[in-house]
């Protein structure tokens, strides 16, 4: 009996291995790669984030039996804008020209030149932002992938924060006197 359920479930090394096969040619691209050299959230680079956001995505959409090839696919180019948009200087002061709106077009863009993209991996990468952009997402491997995003990013933030409290000495000082003032609340 303990057999049959290994075997049925997938061991993590066969789950890596297919992950990796479905983005192989994406990861080798010299312009996929030059995700590398800009921040996304704290210190995570947009290449990382959109490979943690491409790996929750298989690992969900897969469970859900939904297209997660596709899903996978469109997480990982879902930033490709190649530039770093903590210091972007917007074109001009409207809300359509902050980062979070534009980037999905450009990441679009820059996606299309390079490889043949299907209409899931599309609407990913362009409706990813979701709800910040309201232009709804038209799959369900979309809401996926955007639920992906938002979870990877809170983690990469919080994760930075946290480092900052544990390292700097200011913060250290803080942070035991705000636990002191909660334990006493409590």
């Amino acid at each position: 009996m303990l057999s049959l359920i290994t075997k049925e479930r997938p061991t993590l090394k066969s789950s890596y291995e297919e992950f990796f096969t479905i983005i192989h040619d994406l990861i080798q691209d010299v312009t996929v790669q030059e995700m590398k050299s800009f921040n996304q959230h704290a210190n995570v680079s947009c290449y990382k984030h959109c490979m943690q956001v491409a790996y929750y995505t298989y690992i969900i959409c897969k469970k859900l039996h939904l297209d997660y090839v596709s899903a996978t696919r469109g997480a990982m180019l879902h930033d490709l804008f190649l530039y770093d948009w903590h210091h972007y200087i917007k074109p001009d002061n409207t809300w359509k020209s902050h980062h979070a709106f534009r980037h999905p077009k450009i990441a679009l863009e820059n996606a299309t030149k390079i490889f043949h993209l299907n209409s899931i991996e599309q609407d990913v990468i362009l409706n990813h932002m979701w709800p910040v952009t309201i232009k709804m997402p038209h799959y369900m491997e979309t809401v996926i992938v955007t639920l992906a995003d938002k979870y990877s990013a809170t983690k990469e933030t919080f994760s930075h924060l946290q480092k900052l409290l544990h390292t700097k000495r200011a913060y250290k000082y803080a942070y035991v006197f705000l636990s002191l003032i909660i334990f006493r609340i409590i």
